[in-house]
């Protein structure tokens, strides 16, 4: 069973790692620090006590590589330390709340696969339960039963391994000058530092990086008068990506950075002669498990509140251009999923129909890298007047090779979770489709796999432009000089996975097949290193071989 750590669970004591005792954070609404309870752990003042691997200011992949270590001509050392990408879920009015935020993450566990955490409130409590591992593994009728309450917000991440990692995992429960509050987010900040720095003046102490604290630390800080006001001017001092819910011992909150990186969606179970349901979830095919209808996305710049009264909504921030993640189409949002007003299905088979416009080949068969690969093929098959095939099977029992934390487990992964077809691939001209190429090595060893199961030819085409820059915002990309595609030309990847060919979408191939009328802003910084907003990490955009 996993191991939890429970914070004001009813008849359960708070969890303790490693001997450590709890301690006070330094939290002040008026600028003078005032003593108050906090969820964390002590240790030493003098060091940053549980690195957050999603903080950009704490990557290890932000700095310089070290003469000594021995570099690949393709990967850098840091190439494995990678971010986060995030599930979150809140439940208003539901007499087993825990089981519906259970249910809600379970359909989102393909945001992250290593820790999970579900905090739920009564008016009275709020209570926090979190561990490592998948949600159906934490979470247990036993463990569900420990979390009563109409109210619930729930996490899903990718993270590290250890007890930093559990203290870590979300929900963040803070007992503040605000009073108690749960808080989950999915994306990055991006101007962590200077906010640090002035809280850390003002008599903040930090025990964790993550940007939740950050978030609520703000929040305690704050001169305004309620709460609500004081998350919205939170909110409008953070910088980056971010998708939030919230909770309140009696009310949940749930908001979008202004320019809409994040997907966040609001969904409603109507009860006649009584108040409805209201759930929030990274993507809507959480929703469909729960038999909620979709009622729409929360807007960028936006804080909605649910309480006993209903759910009212407020614009914390206005102005700011859209630029909504388009690798949430691409590669990470289920195609069940409808994400900033779109479904994912039709984007992904009209990424393939447009990449067979682009990239045609002479071929016998089209063949998806599964799954992510499944829905580009069908459109480029049907684009091509092909055969469409599942000439790679997928064992299912394997997490996700993108947001595994260490090289040699992501190494065997690709041997372990593909196996190809014999009979559909021998003496066949193949067209591979994959939805990306990140270091290369897992699109060689692929290659490598069809050619040996007597492929007469493996061509390989990539439903999205060459990813030449890092992800600031929340996805799990590595650092520029671990992108192979900013390192390298076409030619040279083709070389060095193997293939007899290779080609990818155009960008602007890739911005017609996710634009559906919907008007739509997104941003693909990750494709031309134009970042929208101002802060980056320069160490990270720098041409390989720049930095010194």
């Amino acid at each position: 069973m996993s191991r939890l750590l429970y914070q004001g669970v009813p008849g359960v004591a708070d969890s303790v790692l490693r001997g450590l005792k709890p301690r006070t954070l330094y939290a002040s609404a008026c600028g003078t620090a005032e003593a108050v309870p906090f969820q964390g752990l002590e240790g030493s003042p003098s060091r940053t006590l549980f690195a957050d691997p999603c903080s950009p200011i704490s990557s290890p992949c932000s700095q310089v590589p070290s003469p000594s270590v021995p570099q690949s001509p393709q990967f850098g050392a840091c190439g494995d330390e990678l971010h986060e990408e995030c599930g979150v879920v809140a439940v208003h009015g539901h007499a087993d709340a825990a089981r519906q935020a259970y249910l809600a993450l379970y359909a989102l566990q393909h945001r992250g696969q290593e820790s999970a955490g579900i905090a739920t409130a009564d008016g009275q409590h709020l209570a926090n339960i979190k561990g490592m591992g998948l949600v159906s593994e934490i979470f247990t009728d036993d463990v569900l039963s420990k979390l009563p309450g109409p109210m619930a917000i729930g996490h899903t991440r990718y993270s590290t391994t250890g007890d930093s990692a559990l203290l870590n995992a979300q929900p963040i429960r803070v007992d503040s000058t605000k009073g108690l509050i749960a808080i989950a987010h999915n994306g990055n900040l991006v101007n962590l530092g200077n906010l640090k720095t002035r809280l850390e003046r003002e008599g903040a102490y930090f025990q964790t990086t993550s940007d939740s604290e950050i978030i609520v630390q703000l929040i305690a800080h704050s001169k305004a008068a309620t709460l609500v006001d004081a998350i919205a001017d939170s909110l409008a001092q953070v910088e980056g990506a971010f998708s939030i819910v919230m909770m309140t011992r009696d009310r949940i909150f749930a908001a979008r950075d202004p320019r809409g990186f994040r997907p966040l969606s609001i969904g409603r179970i109507k009860s006649p002669g009584a108040p409805d349901t209201i759930f929030f979830a990274s993507e809507t095919c959480a929703f469909d498990l729960l038999r909620a209808e979709f009622v729409r996305d929360v807007l960028p710049g936006e804080l909605v509140m649910v309480s006993e009264d209903g759910m009212t909504s407020r614009q914390y921030a206005i102005g700011m251009p859209q630029s909504s993640c388009i690798f949430e189409h691409v590669y990470f949002a289920r195609p069940d999923s409808r994400i900033f007003g779109r479904w994912v299905q039709e984007s992904r088979e009209q990424m393939g129909r447009q990449l067979a416009r682009e990239s045609a080949v002479p071929a016998d068969v089209i063949v998806p890298v599964p799954d992510s690969g499944v829905t580009a093929a069908l459109g480029y098959a049907e684009e091509a007047g092909l055969p469409f095939r599942f000439g790679l099977i997928r064992n299912h029992y394997v997490g996700r090779t993108f947001i595994e934390p260490e090289q040699r487990v992501r190494d065997f992964g690709v041997r372990l979770k593909l196996n190809p077809v014999h009979n559909l691939l021998a003496g066949k001209r193949v067209v591979l489709i994959d939805d990306s190429i990140i270091r290369g090595t897992t699109s060689r060893k692929i290659v490598r796999m069809v050619r040996g199961a007597g492929a007469a030819e493996v061509h390989l085409r990539i439903s999205c432009p060459p990813t030449i820059s890092p992800c600031f915002y929340g996805v799990d990309t590595p650092s520029k000089r671990d992108l192979i595609a900013a390192n390298h030309s076409v030619e040279e990847i083709r070389q060095f996975i193997e293939a007899d060919s290779l080609q990818y979408l155009s960008l602007e191939g890739l911005l017609k097949s996710c634009d559906g009328g919907e008007g739509n802003g997104y941003c693909v910084a990750c494709y031309t290193g134009n970042y929208p907003t101002q802060w980056v990490d320069v160490e990270d955009i720098l041409p390989a071989g720049a930095a010194v």
